[in-house]
């Protein structure tokens, strides 16, 4: 009998038997995307072996910076995230609505039917699984649903990998995103590496999930395989590069929306994307299509409204990027719109840090604070400097 966990049956399997899960998947009609090396990272490209995987490869970032490195053993996924997200998959970043025709009766509108093919996503990060959480509530929690998103996210099977380190610009375990996946996957891979071992736990979150393992090869999983993933996820925690501290911080930034920290950072400022739409027509006027496409709440043309742009300045475009992901997101979805995964840190590349920009507001208030309640109490029971307010 395999072991139970929280999520389900846990099972360990060799790396055969993540070839046979690889095999397995396009023979139920799965096309399988996972991490690839590609021109200096790694990203999310089809995967038809493990031989496709960054054997032996980690990656090393920081404030605007990214490279690869050798690893000293042979971990198929002893990386954290490159420069690719599922998103791209799920929602597409030009993806055509509807198409008309002209006829001789006048036109034909046909909307489109977002076919694509059924994707294995094989290495999704706890924090990744997070950022598809978020998407649901705003493609399908509402009562304007993305079909085409709903579609594809129904169709896809997806196989988690927990992380075994964390990198320089992580803070998932500050958002508690990570690094352990704790839902919304099919199988869940912990890689177990080291002392002549290379193996993995296996756990499973769905029946689909279930009826793939019963048909790998695979041994049941032991008390002290289990035991190993944990410490495995647990050293990925105590390690993440970055910490964001949440608690409070959404009346934080809505509390200080004219704070200078804001004009600083506009000077760097980055992108992000978000979604608009177009409408394009041939030079004949016999065809007129409608593409959604990604944009940038940071373009002047993304908060124009009739008589102008509403976010002229750099300045204000930054603060509604950042005070909304962290802050007014929870006022809408009950939730913040940022699973610590780290890629805005590294791949800006200006060299924005969010968590950095969070920190600085926060000091600056607590600062200001503190001498107001100084100036406040007489000069005779003002504590000397470098000791805490209020009582011990």
């Amino acid at each position: 009998m395999e072991e139970t966990t929280t999520h389900g049956t846990a099972a360990v399997i060799t790396p055969d038997g993540l070839q046979a899960l690889i095999n397995a998947l396009p023979a139920e009609g799965y096309t399988v995307l996972g991490p690839a090396v590609r021109d200096g990272a790694i990203v999310y490209d089809r995967v038809a072996t493990i031989r496709d995987l960054p054997a032996g490869w980690t990656d090393r970032q920081d404030v605007g910076r990214y490279r690869l490195e050798r690893r000293d053993d042979g971990a198929l996924f002893g990386y954290v995230v490159g420069p690719h997200s599922w998103k791209r998959v799920l929602h597409p970043p030009v993806e055509t609505l509807w198409t008309a025709r002209k006829t001789n009766d006048g036109f034909t509108v046909a909307a489109s039917d977002g076919a694509s093919p059924r994707y294995a996503f094989l290495g999704m990060r706890a924090c990744e699984l997070h950022a598809m959480a978020i998407q649901d509530r705003v493609f399908e929690g509402g009562p304007f649903r993305n079909e085409p998103y709903s579609r594809r996210r129904g169709e896809a099977f997806f196989v988690a990998v927990n992380c075994g380190q964390a990198g320089d610009t992580c803070f998932c375990a500050s958002m508690r995103t990570g690094p352990k996946a704790d839902g919304g996957f099919d199988l869940a891979l912990t890689e177990l590496i080291g002392d002549g071992r290379h193996e993995f736990l296996v756990e499973t979150a769905s029946e689909a999930g279930a009826e793939v393992l019963r048909a790998l090869p695979h041994r049941p999983a032991a008390n002290s395989d289990i035991a190993a993933a944990g410490v495995a996820v647990a050293r990925a925690a105590d390690n993440m590069g970055r910490r964001l501290e949440t608690e409070g911080l959404k009346e934080l930034l809505q509390g200080n929306l004219e704070h200078p920290r804001w004009d600083q950072v506009a000077e760097r400022c980055p992108t992000c994307f978000c979604a608009g739409v177009e409408d394009h027509t041939d030079l004949a006027g016999t065809t007129a299509e409608r593409v959604r496409v990604w944009d940038s709440c940071f373009h002047m043309a993304f908060s124009y409204i009739h008589g102008g742009s509403v976010r002229k300045s750099a300045r204000s475009r930054y603060r509604q990027w950042m005070t909304h992901k962290l802050a007014n997101w929870i006022d809408q979805f009950g939730t913040s719109g940022c699973v610590g995964c780290g890629r805005c840190i590294t791949w800006y590349p200006v060299g924005i840090d969010i968590t950095e920009e969070a920190a600085a507001i926060r000091s600056d208030v607590e600062a200001a604070a503190a001498k107001a309640i100084e100036r406040e109490l007489p000069k005779g029971e003002q504590q000397p400097k470098g000791e805490p307010h209020g009582n011990a």
